[in-house]
């Protein structure tokens, strides 16, 4: 339980996999601006292939560098997954049904900035940025002008493409890597792990409305999966220790625990070129940002109890993406059908089909008319 650098952080992702061969694989998704490895270490009892039905999911922490508490977080947690495979049952039983990746720093120029003034001296703004001077949360494609504008005049919600004009800007190589990690893999669930505040924040992050000062940003901005979004955001804020208690929260003003722990990002503050919202508008992702601690970069010393207030959490929120209807669209031939379109009557957001044919559709309980498509 202590901080630790980049080869550090290496180290224990390689002594990881070293020590559970047979359930993980460790991969690099790209390079920081300083050269750094973004890398990932991935969990299954068939490490490396997809197996087709089964769902993928992901954590990502530290995309703000100062924000540590889900870096060290999630390197506890690969640890935890390894150790306990083969002593706690609901441990296996995540890894036998699930591919799990880890990203346990998005940011580690950032992150090395933050470290070399320590905790003690560390404040809200050093470290957050890359090494390009980028908050890689505001860096991505911003999708929702474009499904806010479809809404009233007609047009797509989900599956947008990526705007050209957004390469012609300034994209970081740390966004880039994720873009294409993003859509490299059928991802059904993931988080985003932040620290600053104690709260699990669900889309839409942008608001709908212009945004002019603070005050306007404190405006709701539910997706067509709301109901889904607040279930698993209330998933991981219950599992917790503190996160959905009433008289949870921080010095700063940011107490969610009379809200149950959850908060619509847009409710909180508008922020425009977030991964969450880009997860969820170009791919069948779902995401969250998790808030994990009120302080950005904690003592060592508060670690363990942090590890004992997210562990159940973090194994419960990843339990989620088997929720709601799964299963393969074949065609006459039985061969799978990549790219139909599975389409809930009055939500307006579909998912699609993976190349196995396989899909994942998360829904609270109850009861829907499902209508599959495509093409031809």
């Amino acid at each position: 339980f202590f901080h630790h650098r980049y080869d550090d952080l290496q180290r224990i992702i390689a002594e990881t996999h070293a020590a559970c061969p047979d359930i993980s694989m460790v991969y690099n998704i790209g390079r920081s601006v300083q050269g750094r490895n973004l890398t990932v270490i991935e969990f299954s009892d068939n490490p490396g292939v997809h197996e087709p039905g089964e769902p993928e999911v992901k954590y990502v922490a530290n995309m703000h560098g100062n924000e540590v508490t889900g870096r060290e977080m999630l390197l506890l947690f690969m640890q935890y997954l390894c150790n306990s495979y083969n002593s706690v049952y609901r441990v296996k039983r995540l890894i036998k049904s699930t591919r799990i990746h880890i990203l346990a720093s998005m940011n580690p120029d950032g992150y090395e900035i933050a470290a070399r003034q320590g905790p003690g001296n560390n404040n809200w703004v050093r470290g957050r940025e890359n090494a390009q001077g980028l908050d890689l949360n505001r860096n991505f494609p911003a999708l929702n002008t474009i499904v806010y504008r479809n809404e009233q005049y007609g047009g797509p919600t989900d599956h947008i493409p990526i705007p050209n004009s957004y390469w012609k800007g300034v994209v970081a190589p740390e966004t880039e890597a994720v873009i294409r990690w993003i859509k490299q893999y059928p991802f059904v669930i993931s988080a985003n792990l932040h620290d600053g505040a104690l709260v699990a924040n669900y889309p839409y992050d942008q608001s709908r409305g212009r945004v002019i000062n603070y005050g306007s940003w404190q405006r709701y901005a539910g997706t067509p999966d709301d109901a889904i979004f607040r279930q698993i955001a209330s998933t991981y804020a219950d599992a917790h220790r503190t996160m959905s208690r009433p008289d949870s929260g921080c010095d700063s003003g940011s107490n969610f625990g009379s809200q149950g722990g959850i908060t619509n990002g847009a409710a909180w503050y508008s922020v425009t070129g977030g991964m969450q919202d880009f997860n969820y508008l170009h791919t069948n992702c779902y995401e969250i940002t998790l808030e994990l601690s009120c302080v950005k970069f904690p003592p060592a010393g508060v670690l363990r109890r942090e590890w004992g207030n997210n562990r159940n959490s973090l194994i419960a929120y990843l339990e989620e993406a088997h929720k709601g209807i799964r299963g393969f669209v074949l065609d006459r031939n039985l061969d799978p059908v990549e790219g139909a379109v599975i389409h809930v009557d009055g939500i307006n957001h579909d998912v699609t089909t993976a190349k196995d044919g396989d899909y994942w559709r998360l829904l609270v309980p109850g009861t829907y008319t499902v209508t599959v498509s495509y093409s031809g």
